[in-house]
């Protein structure tokens, strides 16, 4: 008897890569890599990913929204999370953005995202539509109502539009699978404002690179990272080296790593990551319209930029052996 390929599927992912999420470390937003055909580029898809589990990184999240998240169809989408899991086979968790027009559309995303083997979901508000306080929060908990991953809320008011306040974040305490915030308001003093009012009962990661180190030294739990998809291990180093309380170590890498990281802060983040991602041999340049690879001074500026940062990149610790002392 044939058994359906779905099936099939479900239990591989289930029995070989059932993982928990400890919700901790660098966490990179990785780049979707495309042929110059715009087709989706697997083989460098698998070089960046082994590059990241070899740095250290303790999850992979897909899809990223201010990325190219939106250009992908629902089977790219699949066979990024199908070969995501495959390469990692377990070593870290692979996460899926969520960010969707309707609620309907989310639930369906994150129960397909479920059963064919993703392991945690970063969600967004409701997208386009301005939602109110209320309407965030009603969304939110369908979500997490009707799916058993863990869950990580983005928060962006500065991009999205819609904050998610502390009070809200209280009602959203009632799932338990709502476990972890991206930080990302631009106000990083919201990483002790949500420690002080929950404890543990939520992680933080930090969101903005160019406000990594400062987070992870007042208290944030990981970093979801963009430059860290051309540059894993130096992001991973800065990670370790704040828990382990060397700090002048960590900075003397975060003042190298700013001029790199103030990349991440464009709406051309993706084309500037791309770049970078080329200059470690990590990458390609290929983007999918709309999106448009850099040209001109643009150009010449982001290339000025990490060409500088290649000549003068820092050796780096053993930092995979430091004892954390956070």
């Amino acid at each position: 008897m044939k058994l359906n390929l779905e099936i099939v599927w479900s239990i591989f992912v289930f029995k070989i890569y059932s993982i928990m999420i400890h919700w901790e470390g660098v966490m990179p937003a990785v780049t979707t890599k495309f042929t110059s055909e715009d087709e989706l580029d697997l083989a460098m898809f698998e070089t960046n990913i082994k590059a990241q589990l070899d740095a250290g990184v303790q999850g992979i999240i897909l899809g990223g929204t201010l990325g190219e998240a939106s250009t992908l169809t629902k089977q790219e989408k699949e066979t990024l999370i199908k070969t995501s899991l495959t390469i990692v086979k377990g070593q870290v968790p692979v996460i899926i953005n969520i960010a969707e027009q309707s609620t309907k559309e989310a639930i369906e995303v994150a129960q397909h995202a479920e059963k064919i083997g993703a392991q945690g979901l970063m969600v967004l508000p409701p997208m386009r539509y301005k939602a109110t306080d209320h309407e965030t929060v009603v969304y939110f908990k369908a979500i997490a109502n009707n799916t058993s991953l863990p869950i990580m809320i983005y928060n962006n008011p500065v991009d999205y539009k819609i904050e998610v306040t502390l009070d809200m974040m209280e009602e959203l305490s009632e799932c338990s699978n709502i476990q972890a915030v991206k930080e990302s308001t631009r106000d990083i003093t919201n990483v002790i404002r949500l420690k002080n009012r929950f404890g543990d009962r939520f992680k933080v990661f930090t969101g903005v690179d160019t406000l990594g180190l400062e987070s992870l030294v007042i208290g944030a739990d990981g970093w979801v990272a963009g430059l860290v998809c051309a540059y894993p291990a130096e992001t991973v180093a800065i990670y370790e080296l704040v828990k382990a309380g060397k700090l002048e170590e960590a900075l003397a890498i975060y003042k190298w790593f700013m001029p790199l990281l103030e990349l991440d802060i464009s709406p051309q983040l993706v084309q500037n990551i791309k770049l970078a991602e080329v200059a470690t041999g990590i990458g390609t340049e290929y983007v999918r319209a709309p999106r448009l690879p850099l040209q001109g001074k643009e150009r010449e500026r982001v290339l000025k930029v990490i060409e500088e940062a290649m000549k003068n990149r820092p050796e780096l610790p053993d930092y995979k052996n430091l004892k954390s002392v956070v």
